[in-house]
């Protein structure tokens, strides 16, 4: 199969350029820690796999986390990217410095370790994963800069960050004359706090990407689970206990998931392909997003959304729908 060419945009006030989907890897996690218990267990040739039909499919970036396994995603994604040698020489990498019960400090003392869990492969942007660490929004910049500067890492992010911590990242990184290009935020068709909260208009009149994360809230916009809900009591992990996947807010989203299936029959693509495109194009290139993938399918069912935009009608016709039955 030969590489889409799919049109890419910019990372933020940087010259890097994305797909407006990146591979989200949590997933990848081997089971390792709480975090990577979330998920079964993929095994090497699965990785090799999903991140190879992500790539063919246009996909250039994919996102991890020091969190995510305790390195296990790091490290088992880099395999499969070297593992594909020149088809994957111009892959991105994210990745995320966890700050619980840690200074800033640690963001420079611990960054061989995340370089080596990715096996000489660069780190495209790093991000800082939560806000909550012993030290301030200024002193984790103060050491993003230095890490900038020593060309340790290309680029700089943030991750859960509220409009105003979102915006005194971006003051200090740019008093060291570098852009905060990135904040990671759950988004969905389900969940539009963004659009209320001030993140979103920040981030746009900042110039500042938001990385959209569960972006089909866990499976939810797919509507099997609405279909067939004998399906929740089978998934692994403690996911089926979330609210997400309780009878009453299946009932309250489901308008939502018959829109997202007329507009699938319409396209001739899937409902989960309709929610992705929505989310990348409903505020122009301000939002990517990061589906994940546990089996083959999904990384091509990921692909296809890239493949075809909605009209702007289809557009305005979701938000209308998702207003009414997205999380207050």
């Amino acid at each position: 199969m030969e590489s889409i060419m799919i049109p890419l945009r910019k990372l933020g006030k940087s010259n890097l350029e994305i797909s407006a989907l990146g591979l989200g890897t949590w997933q990848f996690s081997k089971g390792n820690g709480m975090v990577g218990r979330f998920w079964p267990v993929l095994e090497k040739e699965e990785i090799q796999e999903i991140v190879k039909i992500s790539l063919e499919g246009g996909i250039n970036w994919f996102d991890t986390a020091e969190v995510y396994g305790k390195g296990k995603s790091e490290e088992g994604l880099a395999d499969a990217l070297n593992g594909l040698g020149d088809k994957a020489k111009d892959a991105l990498i994210a990745t995320k410095w966890w700050p619980a019960m840690r200074t800033a400090k640690s963001i420079t003392k611990t960054i061989d370790e995340r370089l080596k869990a990715l096996k000489g492969r660069k780190i495209d942007l790093y991000m800082v994963h939560q806000p909550f660490s012993f030290s301030s929004v200024k002193a984790e910049m103060d050491e993003m800069a230095e890490l900038l500067k020593s060309g340790k890492i290309r680029h700089a992010g943030v991750s859960n960050f509220n409009e105003e911590k979102m915006r005194e990242a971006h003051k200090v990184l740019d008093q060291h004359g570098f852009p905060l290009v990135s904040n990671q935020v759950k988004y969905s068709l389900l969940d539009r706090r963004i659009e209320k909260n001030g993140i979103l208009d920040a981030a746009k009149e900042l110039g500042i990407t938001l990385i959209a994360y569960s972006p089909l809230e866990q499976g939810l916009l797919t509507g099997k689970f609405h279909k067939n809900p004998d399906l929740i009591k089978n998934m692994s992990g403690p996911r089926k206990h979330f609210s997400s996947f309780k009878t009453s807010t299946l009932e309250r989203t489901k308008p939502l998931i018959d829109l997202l299936d007329k507009l699938a029959d319409e396209y001739n693509v899937s409902p989960s392909q309709v929610a992705l495109n929505w989310l990348i194009h409903f505020h122009g290139e301000t939002i990517v997003a990061i589906p994940g993938a546990t089996k083959k399918h999904h990384a091509q069912e990921n692909i296809g959304a890239l493949t075809f935009k909605l009209s702007q009608n289809h557009l305005d016709e979701l938000d209308m729908v998702s207003r009414d039955v997205s999380v207050k």
